[in-house]
């Protein structure tokens, strides 16, 4: 007696057939889409919703401790990193679907419709899409927020440095002094007169000073520019 070999694809394709008519299968598959649709539908609604929450119904057992955050530590790091913390509907990036997904097992697993998510970004995040890499939260209750999503690149290594002039008026000035005394070192010995003293470069270096203070001054008043303290959770555009 010759035995045929089996194939596995007709095994399964027989046994579909004998449990689950076609026309039964297109209608779960299709169902399930609509759903997963709508799901997503609410939840970008939600995101884009000037309806707030100070706290979401969490299963605590069911929430990783190393993703929860006060606002005291968000807002440390805004101020350090210049960012801001504002609700969803002011950022103007794209959402990436994984954000979307992580938000849909979050409800699922916890049995809620998440509310009130903020965004940590760059400010210019919340005026026009970049790459920088934005944070999604969502509140918890008692100022603690829980880290659903981060997507995009890692922040430039040197831009805690870069923004350390803006933190407060102590930092600033020191920057243009800094700034200043650099500048008057790369002034040509004798270029105002033939001797060389201290007084010479004192008086250079005050002259440098009142330039670049003049710069600075012009560009924050021009610009509507404020310090990171006063930024990090401020909705309007020239704080």
């Amino acid at each position: 007696m010759i035995f045929k070999n089996t194939n596995i694809e007709r095994e399964l394709h027989a046994f579909r057939e004998k449990h689950q008519k076609e026309h039964e299968i297109l209608e779960e598959v299709q169902r399930i889409l609509r759903k997963d649709n709508s799901s997503k539908a609410v939840i970008t609604a939600t995101l884009n919703s000037k309806k707030t929450t100070t706290a979401n119904n969490f299963d605590f057992n069911l929430l990783k401790t190393d993703r929860i955050y006060h606002i005291d530590q968000i807002k440390q790091i805004c101020i350090d990193y210049r960012l801001r913390f504002l609700d969803s509907r002011y950022f103007k990036g794209k959402i990436p679907e994984k954000g979307i997904s992580k938000i849909k097992e979050l409800e699922i697993a916890h049995n809620i419709e998440i509310q009130g998510f903020k965004i940590m970004a760059p400010s210019k995040l919340f005026k026009l899409e970049d790459k920088d890499d934005p944070l999604l939260f969502a509140p918890i209750g008692n100022d603690y927020f829980y880290l659903i999503h981060k997507w995009g690149n890692d922040l430039h290594p040197m831009r805690k440095l870069l923004v350390w002039p803006f933190k407060n008026i102590v930092n600033l000035a020191s920057f243009v002094f800094l700034i200043s005394y650099l500048v008057t070192l790369m002034v040509p010995n004798g270029l105002f007169s033939k001797s060389n003293s201290s007084a010479e470069f004192w008086i250079i270096y005050f002259f440098m000073f009142k330039c670049i203070a003049s710069v600075v001054i012009f560009y924050g008043f021009a610009l509507g520019k404020n310090f990171n303290p006063a930024i990090w959770n401020s909705k309007y555009f020239n704080a």
